[in-house]
């Protein structure tokens, strides 16, 4: 057959535009999900919260008191040499000493059950409060033995929450409280090196992967001047509603931007680079889940059974949102974290959303006893995973959400920043963040740095680079709520340099 190209003056050509040979594929994504804050099959209710702090105590003392004891060993103060002692208890009235404890804070705002019981306000939903924090708070330091109260500005220095580890280094006044000169907090875990849980997309690329892993720093520093890579997506509170029977303008935009559509050759050849999108939490609207109802309805009896009725029950988010996720899964793999809003216990850890609400997209899952993960993969929230060879930890923004509440401060990626110094990323479970009473271990204990450390459903963008004593470098970023910003995070999969892309309709 001729070559319509070389046929002279005919107007039949063959199709313009890429060759196949031109045709653009997605990088693939190296990907292992670790199952840190999976609960057991069988879950007890029994055991008592109190478990959990004498566990945090027991799992952070050893590395605070390394931090104190390097710092403070052999330091005399006005002639009198600083002494260590093991318990609160055994704090004498004005020796200057150092002790190690569990922050407690006494906030008057905060809620109480024990009051709330008292006087017969439980059987209502708990009044929820954006701020416990007051000029009335006192910060005490507690441990098996018994509490103190803790005075002096320098504890102003640094965010302080009810079930952070730290060491506080004073004397007892007349009062009966420990005035503190300094303290130290626990710093950054240990951190693996790069590719520790998997293997590198090529062996070729070992030795430089092995050189990157030792020389972070000096990639976060110097990424502006670096090629990039592959690219890591993530985006929180989609928030799918269900007052419309289609998807909104914004969330159609978003969809046809991860998939390339509509975009000129330059643009798709980037987003061609996105190897994995994370959805970081709040994908379903609170406020659209019921069914709206007319008059004739409203005067209905409404028929309950076991105190539920499902007529008000609205699926249309859900549906909407397993209509995104199958248009999306055929050209990427997906992260699903859940958040506060989504259909998933209350209680932190989160555990992963059933594949049962996605019926589009769960052949895209994996089998419930397989051990492999499948492009849909629902997890826990928080979640700790290895991807593209860095350890990531992420959230929906809960554990933040809380501390907030804690403090006089509006700087969300300081309080993150915090829960890494602390290596708690959740100290306020189970105090005021409801949680599950563990017993035998505490899963936010942070063992182990993240290179990647992002948190979900927060007011605004931000992110910076924090370090740590041992060279420990942490990417932290706040993901913001795209149905507030239209934003969406992309992660450069090679140097963990960030940038912030903004969806607007003109």
């Amino acid at each position: 057959m001729a070559n319509l190209d070389n046929i002279s003056g005919s107007l039949l050509r063959s199709p313009s535009g890429k060759q196949e040979d031109d045709e653009l594929q997605r990088v693939s994504s190296t990907y292992k999900p670790l199952q840190t804050f999976r609960l057991a099959k069988e879950k007890s209710y029994q055991q008592q919260f109190a478990d959990m702090y004498f566990l945090r105590l027991t799992k952070i003392k050893p590395a605070v008191d390394e931090v104190a004891l390097s710092a403070w060993d052999g330091t005399i103060v006005a002639d009198e040499p600083v002494k260590r002692v093991e318990r609160v208890l055994d704090i004498r009235q004005g020796e200057l000493c150092w002790v190690t404890g569990t922050v407690y804070m006494d906030m008057p705002l905060k809620p109480n059950i024990l009051e709330d019981v008292s006087k017969d306000r439980w059987i209502s939903a708990p009044i929820t409060q954006e701020k416990y924090w007051s000029d009335e708070d006192a910060v005490t330091l507690e441990d098996e033995s018994g509490r103190i109260r803790l005075v002096g500005d320098v504890l102003k220095s640094h965010i302080l929450v009810t079930g952070c580890i730290i060491s506080v280094m004073g004397s007892e006044n007349v009062n009966g409280e420990l005035e503190v000169i300094d303290f130290k907090l626990p710093d950054l875990a240990p951190q693996p090196e790069r590719w520790a849980l998997s293997d590198p997309p090529s062996t070729s690329d070992s030795k430089s992967k092995a050189k990157k892993s030792k020389d972070e720093d000096e990639e976060m520093t110097d990424a502006a001047t670096r090629g990039s890579g592959g690219k890591i997506a993530i985006v929180s509170g989609l928030a799918f509603s269900g007052s419309d029977a289609s998807l909104s303008l914004e969330l159609t935009l978003l969809l046809e931007y991860l998939l390339g559509e509509a975009l000129d050759p330059s643009a798709q050849q980037e987003l061609s680079q996105i190897s994995r999108l994370i959805i970081a939490g709040n994908s379903i609207s609170l406020e659209e889940r019921k069914v709206p109802l007319d008059e004739s309805q409203l005067k209905k009896p409404i028929n309950k059974k076991y105190g539920y009725d499902a007529s008000a029950y609205n699926a249309m988010p859900s549906q909407l949102f397993d209509e995104f996720l199958a248009s999306l899964l055929p050209t990427m793999p997906v992260t699903l974290l859940p958040g506060a809003q989504d259909p998933a216990t209350s209680s932190y850890p989160q555990q992963p959303i059933h594949a049962a609400m996605f019926p589009n997209s769960r052949p895209y899952s994996a089998p419930p006893a397989s051990t492999d993960e499948g492009w849909l993969d629902t997890v826990t929230n928080p979640w700790e995973g290895e991807v593209e060879g860095w350890r990531v930890l992420g959230t929906g923004g809960q554990n933040i959400d809380d501390i907030f509440k804690y403090v006089d401060s509006q700087d969300r990626l300081g309080m993150m920043e915090a829960t890494c110094r602390w290596r708690c990323m959740a100290p306020t479970a189970p105090d005021t963040l409801w949680s599950y009473p563990f017993q035998d271990d505490d899963p936010f204990v942070m063992k182990t740095c993240p290179h990647l450390y992002f948190v979900g459903c927060q007011p605004e963008f931000g992110t910076k680079v924090i370090k740590g004593r041992e060279r420990q470098t942490v990417r932290l970023i706040a993901v913001p709520s795209f149905t507030a910003t239209q934003e969406i995070v992309l992660v450069d999969s090679e140097t963990l340099e960030v940038s912030k892309v903004k969806l607007t309709v003109a």
